[in-house]
């Protein structure tokens, strides 16, 4: 039996105004989200951006608040700020994709009507994804970090490999030598440690992934422990200046002793996605594997 959904009323934006593309589907959302009767509401740069006449709210957690769904504008990138500003808010998310590749705005803006429309009849599903946690007494201070996608331990500019330490509830894994460690969700699996040969994980799939990046020992492989471990990175690195980056965008820097644990965190965030869509339908289509026309 198909899942009822209340019915939606106001429509969160929230755009990346560093790509110009975000402006013209911004726009013809408006128009087709008014036509439906629905409200609309928006921080301040994406009112900006879209020249929409409304009284902007402070941020994108005050649009989440406030919305019974937000459609965001841009590419990946924009999904995992915002997903970390509202971590915590049930409302439902959907992202449009104006951007390259992206697993997380999977629908492209050329099918934006066509969701709608699919969204207002409520032939939708919503798919919840789990944050992870970074935390630590560092040399310069604590530290609390939230990612959707990943945490990297990586150097700042010299051509040396950084030395780490990782251990798993405890127990220690193995020390690495190599340029950078990946410690990624099961959302993030298909971003940074892809890349770094690490393996697809479906969004179901309760693990962390802890790849590293060109390590020293050619045995070294991604390994895949639960998300219910908690995993420790100690910096062991003495003349390297190692930073941590969560989602590629949030930067702290890290000094020899310094100890990171990331758990599983409590918050989640909810992604909306056509009822006919599905992660390995994606994958087909983003990496153009066989059956991609499927």
């Amino acid at each position: 039996m198909k899942k009822r959904y209340d019915p939606i009323k106001r429509v969160g934006l929230v755009a990346n105004p560093e790509k110009a593309a975000s402006r013209s589907a911004l726009q013809k959302a408006v128009r087709l989200i008014r036509a439906s009767g629905c409200e609309i509401l928006a921080d301040a740069a994406t009112a900006q951006m879209g020249g929409l006449r409304l009284s902007p709210l402070a941020n994108s957690l005050e649009v989440a608040k406030a919305s019974d769904l937000i459609v965001v504008f841009g590419g990946d990138g924009t999904m995992l700020r915002v997903a970390r500003e509202v971590a915590g808010v049930p409302t439902p998310i959907v992202g449009i994709n104006v951007g390259r590749l992206g697993f997380l705005t999977a629908i492209p803006s050329s099918r934006l009507a066509e969701t709608l429309k699919h969204i207002w009849a409520g032939d939708y599903r919503l798919e919840s994804r789990c944050l992870i946690s970074a935390s630590g007494q560092l040399s310069t201070g604590n530290i609390e970090q939230l990612a959707l996608n990943d945490f990297v331990f990586g150097r700042r500019t010299a051509s040396r490999m950084i030395e780490l330490e990782v251990s798993v509830d405890g127990e220690v894994l193995t020390r690495y030598r190599c340029d950078g460690l990946i410690v990624s969700s099961p959302t993030g699996s298909t971003a940074y440690s892809l890349s770094a040969g690490g393996a697809i994980v479906a969004p179901a799939a309760e693990v962390f992934a802890i790849t590293p990046i060109c390590p020293h020992t050619l045995s070294n492989r991604s390994v895949i422990v639960s998300l219910n471990s908690w995993v420790q990175v100690k910096v062991l690195s003495q003349k390297l200046e190692t930073i941590l980056t969560a989602d590629g965008q949030v930067q702290a820097a890290l000094a020899a002793g310094d100890l990171i644990t990331i758990r599983r965190s409590p918050h989640i965030i909810q992604l909306l996605h056509p009822a006919e869509s599905s992660f390995f339908q994606t994958l087909r289509q983003k990496l153009s594997w066989s059956g991609s026309n499927i």
